[in-house]
Protein backbone atom coordinates (compact mmCIF):
# COMPACT_ATOMS: atom_id res chain seq x y z
CA UNK A 1 0.00 0.00 0.00
CA UNK A 2 3.06 2.69 0.46
CA UNK A 3 4.57 1.97 -2.54
CA UNK A 4 1.52 2.86 -4.14
CA UNK A 5 0.78 5.88 -1.74
CA UNK A 6 4.46 7.00 -2.79
CA UNK A 7 4.13 6.71 -6.31
CA UNK A 8 1.04 8.61 -6.83
CA UNK A 9 2.71 11.48 -4.78
CA UNK A 10 5.88 11.50 -6.96
CA UNK A 11 4.00 11.74 -10.28
CA UNK A 12 2.11 14.79 -8.40
CA UNK A 13 4.91 16.79 -7.23
CA UNK A 14 7.02 16.02 -10.01
CA UNK A 15 4.02 17.48 -12.23
CA UNK A 16 3.97 20.79 -9.83
CA UNK A 17 7.53 21.34 -10.12
CA UNK A 18 7.66 20.89 -13.43
CA UNK A 19 5.51 23.29 -14.30
CA UNK A 20 6.94 25.79 -12.04
CA UNK A 21 10.53 24.91 -13.82
CA UNK A 22 9.82 24.91 -16.81
CA UNK A 23 11.22 28.30 -17.91
CA UNK A 24 14.65 26.99 -16.57
CA UNK A 25 17.02 27.36 -18.80
CA UNK A 26 18.07 23.19 -18.61
CA UNK A 27 14.81 21.62 -18.07
CA UNK A 28 16.18 17.93 -17.83
CA UNK A 29 18.38 18.97 -14.99
CA UNK A 30 15.37 20.93 -13.65
CA UNK A 31 13.48 17.81 -14.12
CA UNK A 32 16.08 15.59 -12.40
CA UNK A 33 16.73 18.14 -9.48
CA UNK A 34 12.58 18.07 -8.83
CA UNK A 35 12.30 14.27 -9.01
CA UNK A 36 15.62 13.46 -7.02
CA UNK A 37 13.79 16.04 -4.07
CA UNK A 38 10.23 14.48 -4.35
CA UNK A 39 12.12 11.13 -3.52
CA UNK A 40 14.03 12.42 -0.60
CA UNK A 41 10.49 14.11 0.98
CA UNK A 42 9.08 11.14 0.11
CA UNK A 43 11.59 8.93 2.16
CA UNK A 44 11.31 11.19 5.26
CA UNK A 45 7.11 10.17 5.25
CA UNK A 46 8.42 6.91 5.37
CA UNK A 47 10.90 7.14 8.11
CA UNK A 48 8.63 8.90 9.81
CA UNK A 49 5.52 6.54 8.93
CA UNK A 50 7.95 3.48 9.93
CA UNK A 51 8.62 5.17 13.66
CA UNK A 52 4.96 5.95 14.27
CA UNK A 53 3.90 2.52 13.84
CA UNK A 54 6.56 0.80 15.22
CA UNK A 55 6.94 3.30 18.59
CA UNK A 56 3.89 5.11 19.41
CA UNK A 57 2.11 4.08 22.74
CA UNK A 58 -0.57 2.69 21.39
CA UNK A 59 -1.08 0.51 18.13
CA UNK A 60 -2.21 2.01 15.22
CA UNK A 61 -3.34 0.81 12.12
CA UNK A 62 -1.52 1.56 8.98
CA UNK A 63 -4.75 2.81 7.28
CA UNK A 64 -5.33 5.06 10.50
CA UNK A 65 -1.73 6.81 9.65
CA UNK A 66 -2.13 6.90 6.01
CA UNK A 67 -5.64 8.81 6.02
CA UNK A 68 -4.34 11.06 8.49
CA UNK A 69 -1.43 12.16 6.76
CA UNK A 70 -3.79 12.58 3.65
CA UNK A 71 -6.23 14.17 5.43
CA UNK A 72 -3.35 16.63 6.72
CA UNK A 73 -2.21 17.36 3.88
CA UNK A 74 -5.44 18.84 2.24
CA UNK A 75 -6.95 20.02 5.43
CA UNK A 76 -3.28 22.81 5.31
CA UNK A 77 -3.97 23.89 1.95
CA UNK A 78 -7.74 25.85 2.91
CA UNK A 79 -10.39 25.31 4.82
CA UNK A 80 -12.50 23.44 2.62
CA UNK A 81 -10.50 20.84 1.40
CA UNK A 82 -9.86 17.79 3.33
CA UNK A 83 -10.15 13.61 2.98
CA UNK A 84 -13.65 12.07 3.33
CA UNK A 85 -13.43 8.58 4.35
CA UNK A 86 -16.15 5.95 2.97
CA UNK A 87 -18.51 6.34 5.49
CA UNK A 88 -17.98 10.14 5.29
CA UNK A 89 -18.33 10.05 1.83
CA UNK A 90 -21.52 8.03 1.29
CA UNK A 91 -23.10 10.52 3.83
CA UNK A 92 -21.90 13.39 1.93
CA UNK A 93 -23.61 11.76 -1.54
CA UNK A 94 -26.63 11.15 0.95
CA UNK A 95 -26.64 14.44 2.70
CA UNK A 96 -26.23 16.14 -1.19
CA UNK A 97 -29.65 14.01 -1.77
CA UNK A 98 -31.37 16.16 0.65
CA UNK A 99 -31.86 13.54 3.52
CA UNK A 100 -29.58 12.88 6.20
CA UNK A 101 -28.56 12.13 9.82
CA UNK A 102 -27.49 14.24 12.57
CA UNK A 103 -27.99 17.57 14.10
CA UNK A 104 -28.92 19.67 11.14
CA UNK A 105 -26.08 21.79 11.18
CA UNK A 106 -23.40 23.75 8.97
CA UNK A 107 -20.42 23.92 10.39
CA UNK A 108 -16.52 25.03 9.91
CA UNK A 109 -13.65 25.09 11.69
CA UNK A 110 -12.28 27.95 13.51
CA UNK A 111 -8.84 28.56 15.37
CA UNK A 112 -9.06 24.92 16.67
CA UNK A 113 -12.85 25.43 17.71
CA UNK A 114 -15.91 24.43 15.47
CA UNK A 115 -17.74 27.72 14.50
CA UNK A 116 -21.67 27.10 13.52
CA UNK A 117 -21.92 28.76 9.96
CA UNK A 118 -25.82 28.32 9.37
CA UNK A 119 -28.64 25.70 11.23
CA UNK A 120 -31.02 24.28 9.13
CA UNK A 121 -34.54 24.90 9.46
CA UNK A 122 -36.83 22.62 11.48
CA UNK A 123 -33.99 20.20 12.84
CA UNK A 124 -32.63 19.58 16.39
CA UNK A 125 -29.96 22.33 16.06
CA UNK A 126 -32.47 24.75 14.46
CA UNK A 127 -34.99 24.29 17.24
CA UNK A 128 -32.23 23.93 20.01
CA UNK A 129 -32.05 28.09 19.19
CA UNK A 130 -28.27 27.62 17.80
CA UNK A 131 -27.38 30.82 16.15
CA UNK A 132 -24.93 31.36 13.10
CA UNK A 133 -21.42 32.76 14.47
CA UNK A 134 -21.78 30.45 17.91
CA UNK A 135 -18.41 28.65 18.55
CA UNK A 136 -18.75 24.67 19.97
CA UNK A 137 -16.16 24.33 22.33
CA UNK A 138 -16.78 20.88 23.66
CA UNK A 139 -19.02 17.59 22.80
CA UNK A 140 -20.25 15.78 25.72
CA UNK A 141 -17.92 17.46 28.11
CA UNK A 142 -14.61 16.65 25.84
CA UNK A 143 -13.02 19.63 24.06
CA UNK A 144 -13.10 19.58 20.25
CA UNK A 145 -9.56 21.46 20.30
CA UNK A 146 -7.01 19.28 18.45
CA UNK A 147 -10.16 17.59 16.18
CA UNK A 148 -10.00 17.89 13.12
CA UNK A 149 -13.51 19.07 11.30
CA UNK A 150 -14.07 15.79 10.08
CA UNK A 151 -13.57 14.37 13.81
CA UNK A 152 -15.88 16.81 15.38
CA UNK A 153 -18.68 16.25 12.76
CA UNK A 154 -18.77 12.61 13.36
CA UNK A 155 -18.95 12.90 16.70
CA UNK A 156 -21.86 14.98 16.23
CA UNK A 157 -23.32 12.32 14.11
CA UNK A 158 -24.87 9.29 15.61
CA UNK A 159 -28.08 7.22 16.05
CA UNK A 160 -31.17 8.47 15.66
CA UNK A 161 -33.02 9.27 18.99
CA UNK A 162 -29.69 9.24 21.18
CA UNK A 163 -28.42 12.60 22.72
CA UNK A 164 -25.02 14.78 22.72
CA UNK A 165 -24.45 17.58 25.17
CA UNK A 166 -22.65 20.51 23.28
CA UNK A 167 -21.16 23.60 25.09
CA UNK A 168 -21.44 26.40 23.08
CA UNK A 169 -20.08 29.91 23.36
CA UNK A 170 -21.77 33.04 22.31
CA UNK A 171 -20.21 36.59 21.90
CA UNK A 172 -19.84 37.70 25.56
CA UNK A 173 -22.25 35.77 27.04
CA UNK A 174 -21.11 32.94 29.64
CA UNK A 175 -20.98 29.36 27.77
CA UNK A 176 -24.12 27.29 28.22
CA UNK A 177 -24.96 23.58 27.34
CA UNK A 178 -27.46 22.62 24.84
CA UNK A 179 -28.41 18.96 24.96
CA UNK A 180 -29.15 18.05 21.17
CA UNK A 181 -31.57 14.55 20.34
CA UNK A 182 -30.34 13.04 16.62
CA UNK A 183 -32.86 12.84 13.97
CA UNK A 184 -32.93 12.37 10.80
CA UNK A 185 -32.43 15.42 8.96
CA UNK A 186 -34.88 15.80 5.85
CA UNK A 187 -34.11 19.32 4.35
CA UNK A 188 -36.87 20.82 2.57
CA UNK A 189 -34.46 23.26 0.71
CA UNK A 190 -37.44 25.57 -0.59
CA UNK A 191 -40.26 27.31 1.05
CA UNK A 192 -43.03 29.95 -0.16
CA UNK A 193 -45.57 31.76 1.39
CA UNK A 194 -47.35 34.93 0.68
CA UNK A 195 -46.59 38.07 1.89
CA UNK A 196 -49.87 40.19 0.80
CA UNK A 197 -49.25 40.74 -3.14
CA UNK A 198 -45.52 39.66 -3.02
CA UNK A 199 -44.36 36.12 -3.05
CA UNK A 200 -41.93 35.19 -0.09
CA UNK A 201 -39.57 32.38 -1.37
CA UNK A 202 -36.62 31.13 1.14
CA UNK A 203 -33.80 28.48 0.16
CA UNK A 204 -32.29 26.83 2.84
CA UNK A 205 -29.63 25.07 0.97
CA UNK A 206 -28.68 23.93 -2.75
CA UNK A 207 -29.42 20.60 -3.22
CA UNK A 208 -30.75 18.15 -6.10
CA UNK A 209 -34.30 19.05 -5.21
CA UNK A 210 -33.98 23.49 -5.14
CA UNK A 211 -34.89 24.02 -8.89
CA UNK A 212 -37.53 21.92 -8.82
CA UNK A 213 -38.66 23.40 -5.91
CA UNK A 214 -38.21 27.30 -6.94
CA UNK A 215 -40.02 26.53 -9.99
CA UNK A 216 -43.14 24.89 -8.08
CA UNK A 217 -43.03 27.78 -5.91
CA UNK A 218 -43.30 30.26 -8.38
CA UNK A 219 -45.88 28.40 -9.81
CA UNK A 220 -47.77 27.95 -6.62
CA UNK A 221 -47.68 31.64 -5.57
CA UNK A 222 -49.17 32.98 -8.92
CA UNK A 223 -52.17 31.04 -8.53
CA UNK A 224 -52.73 32.08 -4.74
CA UNK A 225 -51.83 35.15 -5.10
CA UNK A 226 -53.41 35.86 -8.99
CA UNK A 227 -50.84 36.43 -11.89
CA UNK A 228 -52.34 40.48 -11.87
CA UNK A 229 -52.05 41.11 -8.26
CA UNK A 230 -48.55 39.61 -8.08
CA UNK A 231 -46.25 42.72 -7.48
CA UNK A 232 -43.15 40.38 -7.63
CA UNK A 233 -40.86 38.12 -5.62
CA UNK A 234 -38.56 37.90 -1.83
CA UNK A 235 -35.74 35.51 -2.29
CA UNK A 236 -34.70 34.50 0.99
CA UNK A 237 -31.09 33.26 0.82
CA UNK A 238 -29.79 34.69 4.82
CA UNK A 239 -28.07 31.53 6.18
CA UNK A 240 -28.05 29.21 2.88
CA UNK A 241 -24.59 27.38 3.51
CA UNK A 242 -24.58 26.68 -0.04
CA UNK A 243 -24.31 23.16 -1.88
CA UNK A 244 -24.15 22.46 -5.61
CA UNK A 245 -23.09 24.38 -8.41
CA UNK A 246 -25.08 23.28 -10.91
CA UNK A 247 -28.29 23.77 -8.52
CA UNK A 248 -27.17 27.17 -8.22
CA UNK A 249 -26.67 27.98 -12.09
CA UNK A 250 -30.24 26.40 -12.20
CA UNK A 251 -31.77 28.93 -9.68
CA UNK A 252 -30.02 31.74 -11.12
CA UNK A 253 -30.65 30.70 -14.75
CA UNK A 254 -34.51 30.66 -13.61
CA UNK A 255 -34.27 34.04 -13.69
CA UNK A 256 -31.93 35.28 -16.36
CA UNK A 257 -32.71 35.22 -20.07
CA UNK A 258 -29.61 35.87 -21.55
CA UNK A 259 -26.00 36.58 -20.48
CA UNK A 260 -23.22 34.99 -18.06
CA UNK A 261 -23.94 33.41 -14.87
CA UNK A 262 -20.84 32.44 -13.27
CA UNK A 263 -17.28 31.10 -14.64
CA UNK A 264 -14.86 28.81 -12.84
CA UNK A 265 -11.17 29.35 -13.50
CA UNK A 266 -8.64 27.35 -12.38
CA UNK A 267 -5.09 27.77 -11.98
CA UNK A 268 -4.62 26.71 -15.90
CA UNK A 269 -6.36 29.26 -18.31
CA UNK A 270 -7.61 27.22 -20.47
CA UNK A 271 -9.31 25.20 -18.07
CA UNK A 272 -11.77 28.34 -17.62
CA UNK A 273 -15.31 26.63 -17.25
CA UNK A 274 -18.34 29.74 -18.05
CA UNK A 275 -22.39 28.72 -17.46
CA UNK A 276 -24.71 31.18 -19.22
CA UNK A 277 -28.05 31.41 -19.05
CA UNK A 278 -30.87 29.97 -21.35
CA UNK A 279 -33.87 32.27 -22.46
CA UNK A 280 -37.17 32.10 -20.17
CA UNK A 281 -37.34 33.84 -16.71
CA UNK A 282 -40.00 32.20 -14.35
CA UNK A 283 -40.81 35.73 -12.76
CA UNK A 284 -41.52 37.09 -16.12
CA UNK A 285 -40.18 40.02 -15.90
CA UNK A 286 -41.79 40.93 -12.08
CA UNK A 287 -39.03 42.48 -9.78
CA UNK A 288 -36.86 40.59 -7.60
CA UNK A 289 -35.35 41.49 -4.17
CA UNK A 290 -32.62 38.94 -2.63
CA UNK A 291 -31.86 39.15 0.94
CA UNK A 292 -28.53 37.75 1.96
CA UNK A 293 -26.72 38.25 5.37
CA UNK A 294 -22.72 36.79 6.63
CA UNK A 295 -24.54 33.09 6.59
CA UNK A 296 -25.00 33.51 2.96
CA UNK A 297 -22.40 31.57 1.03
CA UNK A 298 -20.65 29.79 -1.77
CA UNK A 299 -24.21 28.74 -4.03
CA UNK A 300 -26.10 31.69 -2.21
CA UNK A 301 -23.38 34.43 -3.34
CA UNK A 302 -23.00 32.63 -6.94
CA UNK A 303 -27.02 33.37 -7.39
CA UNK A 304 -27.20 36.69 -5.30
CA UNK A 305 -24.30 37.58 -8.01
CA UNK A 306 -25.62 36.94 -11.22
CA UNK A 307 -28.19 38.79 -10.13
CA UNK A 308 -27.23 41.57 -8.92
CA UNK A 309 -24.48 42.03 -11.72
CA UNK A 310 -27.27 41.53 -14.51
CA UNK A 311 -29.33 44.24 -12.84
CA UNK A 312 -32.36 41.37 -12.65
CA UNK A 313 -32.36 41.64 -8.62
CA UNK A 314 -32.25 44.13 -5.82
CA UNK A 315 -29.55 42.28 -3.05
CA UNK A 316 -30.64 43.70 0.42
CA UNK A 317 -29.17 43.00 3.72
CA UNK A 318 -25.54 42.39 5.11
CA UNK A 319 -22.55 41.61 3.41
CA UNK A 320 -22.18 37.63 2.66
CA UNK A 321 -19.93 35.05 4.02
CA UNK A 322 -17.20 35.15 0.96
CA UNK A 323 -16.53 31.32 -0.06
CA UNK A 324 -15.69 31.94 -3.69
CA UNK A 325 -13.57 28.70 -4.30
CA UNK A 326 -15.11 25.31 -5.40
CA UNK A 327 -14.62 22.19 -4.30
CA UNK A 328 -14.39 19.06 -6.45
CA UNK A 329 -15.09 15.37 -4.87
CA UNK A 330 -12.56 12.70 -6.33
CA UNK A 331 -13.22 9.37 -5.67
CA UNK A 332 -10.61 7.55 -4.11
CA UNK A 333 -11.55 4.02 -5.37
CA UNK A 334 -11.28 1.16 -2.54
CA UNK A 335 -11.36 4.31 0.09
CA UNK A 336 -13.72 7.42 0.42
CA UNK A 337 -12.89 10.24 -1.73
CA UNK A 338 -10.96 13.30 -0.97
CA UNK A 339 -12.62 17.10 -1.42
CA UNK A 340 -10.06 19.25 -3.59
CA UNK A 341 -10.37 23.63 -4.23
CA UNK A 342 -9.82 23.22 -7.67
CA UNK A 343 -11.12 26.96 -8.89
CA UNK A 344 -12.34 30.16 -7.86
CA UNK A 345 -15.69 31.30 -9.22
CA UNK A 346 -16.23 35.02 -10.73
CA UNK A 347 -19.65 36.53 -11.23
CA UNK A 348 -20.88 37.48 -14.29
CA UNK A 349 -18.76 41.19 -14.06
CA UNK A 350 -15.63 39.35 -13.43
CA UNK A 351 -15.02 39.90 -9.82
CA UNK A 352 -14.26 37.58 -7.45
CA UNK A 353 -15.82 37.23 -4.05
CA UNK A 354 -13.83 35.20 -2.36
CA UNK A 355 -12.70 36.39 1.31
CA UNK A 356 -14.75 39.73 0.46
CA UNK A 357 -18.36 38.73 -0.21
CA UNK A 358 -21.08 40.26 -2.40
CA UNK A 359 -22.34 43.83 -1.07
CA UNK A 360 -26.00 44.28 -0.72
CA UNK A 361 -26.92 46.92 -2.79
CA UNK A 362 -29.07 48.63 0.59
CA UNK A 363 -27.75 47.79 3.52
CA UNK A 364 -30.15 46.97 6.16
CA UNK A 365 -29.04 45.26 9.68
CA UNK A 366 -31.06 43.22 11.46
CA UNK A 367 -29.76 43.04 15.30
CA UNK A 368 -30.88 44.23 18.88
CA UNK A 369 -30.54 47.60 20.49
CA UNK A 370 -28.49 45.48 22.83
CA UNK A 371 -25.97 44.44 20.39
CA UNK A 372 -25.66 48.02 18.86
CA UNK A 373 -22.53 48.63 21.18
CA UNK A 374 -20.71 45.34 21.17
CA UNK A 375 -17.72 44.96 18.89
CA UNK A 376 -18.12 43.43 15.00
CA UNK A 377 -18.73 39.99 15.59
CA UNK A 378 -19.14 39.19 11.85
CA UNK A 379 -17.64 36.39 10.00
CA UNK A 380 -16.80 35.52 7.03
CA UNK A 381 -14.25 33.28 4.57
CA UNK A 382 -11.75 35.36 5.71
CA UNK A 383 -11.66 34.81 9.06
CA UNK A 384 -10.91 31.59 8.71
CA UNK A 385 -7.38 29.59 8.87
CA UNK A 386 -5.60 29.31 5.11
CA UNK A 387 -8.47 31.00 3.61
CA UNK A 388 -7.21 31.53 0.08
CA UNK A 389 -6.58 35.26 -1.45
CA UNK A 390 -9.30 36.88 -3.37
CA UNK A 391 -8.10 36.18 -7.45
CA UNK A 392 -8.36 39.48 -7.92
CA UNK A 393 -6.44 40.84 -4.82
CA UNK A 394 -2.90 41.67 -5.06
CA UNK A 395 -0.17 38.73 -4.24
CA UNK A 396 0.56 41.05 -0.72
CA UNK A 397 -3.42 40.34 0.24
CA UNK A 398 -2.62 36.45 -0.28
CA UNK A 399 -3.23 35.99 4.05
CA UNK A 400 -6.09 38.30 5.25
CA UNK A 401 -6.48 38.54 8.80
CA UNK A 402 -10.02 39.73 8.88
CA UNK A 403 -12.38 40.70 7.34
CA UNK A 404 -12.43 43.65 4.89
CA UNK A 405 -13.92 46.68 4.97
CA UNK A 406 -16.18 47.52 2.67
CA UNK A 407 -14.83 49.52 -0.67
CA UNK A 408 -16.01 53.02 -0.32
CA UNK A 409 -19.11 53.61 -2.86
CA UNK A 410 -19.71 49.69 -3.00
CA UNK A 411 -22.85 50.07 -1.10
CA UNK A 412 -25.64 52.02 -2.90
CA UNK A 413 -28.49 53.61 -0.61
CA UNK A 414 -28.26 53.81 2.99
CA UNK A 415 -27.22 51.46 5.71
CA UNK A 416 -30.67 51.04 7.97
CA UNK A 417 -30.34 50.17 11.38
CA UNK A 418 -33.33 48.73 13.68
CA UNK A 419 -34.00 46.93 16.40
CA UNK A 420 -35.28 43.31 15.88
CA UNK A 421 -38.18 41.14 17.75
CA UNK A 422 -37.77 37.88 18.82
CA UNK A 423 -37.90 36.65 15.40
CA UNK A 424 -35.46 35.12 13.77
CA UNK A 425 -33.55 36.10 10.31
CA UNK A 426 -32.92 32.18 9.38
CA UNK A 427 -36.54 30.80 9.86
CA UNK A 428 -39.73 31.99 7.85
CA UNK A 429 -41.05 35.21 7.72
CA UNK A 430 -42.10 36.94 11.26
CA UNK A 431 -43.68 40.64 11.85
CA UNK A 432 -40.45 40.93 13.67
CA UNK A 433 -38.26 40.23 10.85
CA UNK A 434 -37.03 43.94 9.90
CA UNK A 435 -35.09 42.72 7.06
CA UNK A 436 -38.01 41.25 5.00
CA UNK A 437 -40.43 44.07 5.77
CA UNK A 438 -37.66 46.55 4.45
CA UNK A 439 -37.16 43.97 1.66
CA UNK A 440 -41.09 44.11 0.95
CA UNK A 441 -40.90 47.68 1.10
CA UNK A 442 -38.64 48.05 -1.30
CA UNK A 443 -40.35 45.66 -4.13
CA UNK A 444 -43.52 47.19 -3.83
CA UNK A 445 -41.66 50.19 -4.43
CA UNK A 446 -39.93 49.20 -7.09
CA UNK A 447 -43.45 47.71 -8.78
CA UNK A 448 -45.48 50.73 -8.13
CA UNK A 449 -42.18 52.63 -10.33
CA UNK A 450 -42.41 50.74 -12.76
CA UNK A 451 -46.65 50.83 -12.89
CA UNK A 452 -46.33 54.53 -13.73
CA UNK A 453 -43.86 54.77 -16.07
CA UNK A 454 -45.84 51.85 -17.85
CA UNK A 455 -48.54 54.42 -17.41
CA UNK A 456 -46.82 57.19 -19.39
Amino acid sequence: MRKTLFAACAVTALTVGSFYLGAASHPAQAETRTTEETYRLLDLFGNVFERVRRDYVEDVTDQELVESAINGMLTALDPHSSYLSADNYRDMQVQTRGEFGGLGIEVTLENGFVRVVSPIDDTPAFRAGLQPGDLITHLNNESVQGLTLQEAVEQMRGKVGSEITIKVRREDAEPFDVVLTRDVIRIQSVRHQREGDVGYIRITSFNEKTYDGVKLAVEELRKEIGKDRLKGFVLDLRNNPGGLLDQAVAVSDAFLDTGEIVSTRTRHADETQRFNSRRGDLAEGLPIVVLINDGSASASEIVAGALQDHRRAIVVGTKSFGKGSVQTIVPLPGHGAMRLTTARYYTPSGRSIQAVGIEPDIAVRQLKLAEATNGDMSRSEASLRNALRNGNAPAEDAAPKAAPEPAPGATEGKDETAPAGPGDASGPATVEDYQLARALDILRGVALYRERVAAN
